[in-house]
């Protein structure tokens, strides 16, 4: 090989090394070296950085399913799942790791299905804070430690079971601050939430969810609730999806389309 093609090579060669040094996550020490101190600014379900919609203009829309685990919140809809197959629904499953360990065969059961996307929705379950902030009762993560345990555990917990790591992050009870996006985009991952609240946390009756899916715009990502069989999830999705189809609505997973 003539010198300056080896010159060449080499230096090609180092470069590719340093590319792939740099693309290996940063540890939970990184993490909190280079966040703590810093002062959230906002508090929500669609604070800054947070995706809310599909970016695209085909008439589509993303249903998103969350399965948030607890004593109270580890059930499996059935109806709802079996609904979604039977009519070819394509859907994006936000799973906690609580609910995984309450349901391990039934989360493998649906990892394998290819109806279905896997997405993380935290290792407890907690809203995304770096203060302790609550919403809807439940503590949130009090530490840039904590949000990266909240996330990071249980998205290797799902690529342990999958093969597959997850890509995008809903907080627990879809709250965040925004220290937590950052530091969720620090790892690679974007926090989804949605543009249309479908069953607000299972407490909408057939009617209302049925009414809710109704006024979903193309582009639209749904929040509904896969956890709760008890509920009328199932009922009002199966009453809205012949009239979303007459509509001219598509149903894609998240992974399918950029997010805005």
């Amino acid at each position: 090989m003539h010198l300056p093609l080896l010159i060449l090579t080499l230096f090609f060669l180092l470069g590719r090394i340093h590319w792939v040094q740099s693309q290996e996550p940063p540890t939970k020490e990184k993490m909190v070296s280079t966040f703590t101190g810093s002062v959230p600014r906002e508090w929500g379900e669609a604070v800054r950085g947070v995706k809310v919609r599909l970016k695209t203009n085909q008439r589509v829309i993303a249903f998103s399913f969350d399965a948030c685990g607890g004593p109270n919140g580890n059930g499996y809809d059935a109806k709802l799942i079996d609904y979604l197959r039977s009519e070819k629904i394509p859907a994006t499953l936000f799973i906690s790791g609580k609910w995984i360990d309450a349901n391990r065969d039934l989360f493998q059961e649906l990892a394998k299905d290819p109806l279905f996307e896997i997405q993380n929705h935290g290792l407890n379950h907690k809203p995304c804070s770096v203060v302790g902030r609550v919403a809807y009762g439940i503590e949130g993560t009090k530490s840039v430690g904590e949000i990266f345990d909240e996330i990071e555990k249980n998205a290797i917990k799902i690529e342990i079971l999958t093969g597959r790591k997850p890509t995008y992050y809903r907080p627990g009870t879809a709250y965040c601050d925004d220290l937590c996006v950052k530091i969720a985009n620090a790892l690679g991952v974007e926090v989804v939430n949605f543009s249309v609240l479908g069953d607000a946390g299972v407490t909408y009756t057939k009617h209302r969810v049925k009414e809710a899916l109704l006024k979903a715009q193309p582009s639209s990502i749904i929040l509904m609730h896969m956890n709760h069989p008890e509920g009328e999830t199932a009922e009002g999705l199966i009453e809205a999806i012949p009239e979303l189809k007459k509509r001219g609505f598509k149903f894609v997973r998240l992974l399918e389309c950029d997010l805005e």
